[in-house]
């Protein structure tokens, strides 16, 4: 998941930070959307690191990442509030479990190979978020 880190902080941009709301904010890590698009993200990206027949396409990815960055600014979150959450330990352990969670529950059996491919070309063919992120390789 180290990638979501690399991503979003590769999507950061020197335009200055919109100004926090007046009125108090969730912790990002609780805000849906963000933690959803991130755990996409988490998840291909675990996906084609363990199954050798699955690419990412970093383009996308980069696009998405920027996406939720540019979304998380425009409910208020800072620069430096986005990078706090992005760079948590706390919030990697969580996105972590909460991957393999969704993992397992797909009927994979974590660091095994033929699950992980199984459940990236499904995603793939569904065109969920997680599939739009990966490519089969015959398919580069």
């Amino acid at each position: 998941m180290r990638i979501i880190k690399t991503l979003l902080l590769a999507c950061a941009t020197t335009v200055a930070s919109l100004p926090a709301a007046a009125t108090a904010k969730a912790p990002l890590g609780q805000v849906k959307e963000i933690n959803d698009g991130l755990l996409a993200v988490g998840i291909a990206d675990e996906i084609r690191k363990t199954c050798g027949d699955i690419d990412a396409r970093m383009i996308t990815a980069y696009a998405y990442l920027a996406k939720l960055k540019s979304r998380a600014r425009s409910l208020g979150y800072s620069e430096d509030e986005i990078e706090d959450y992005v760079t948590s330990k706390d919030e990697k352990k969580k996105m972590r479990a909460k991957g393999e969670a969704w993992l397992e529950a797909r009927g994979v059996t974590l660091g095994q190979e033929a699950g992980y491919c199984r459940v990236g070309r499904e995603e793939i063919s569904r065109g969920s978020q997680i599939g739009a992120l990966l490519r089969a390789r015959d398919a580069a």
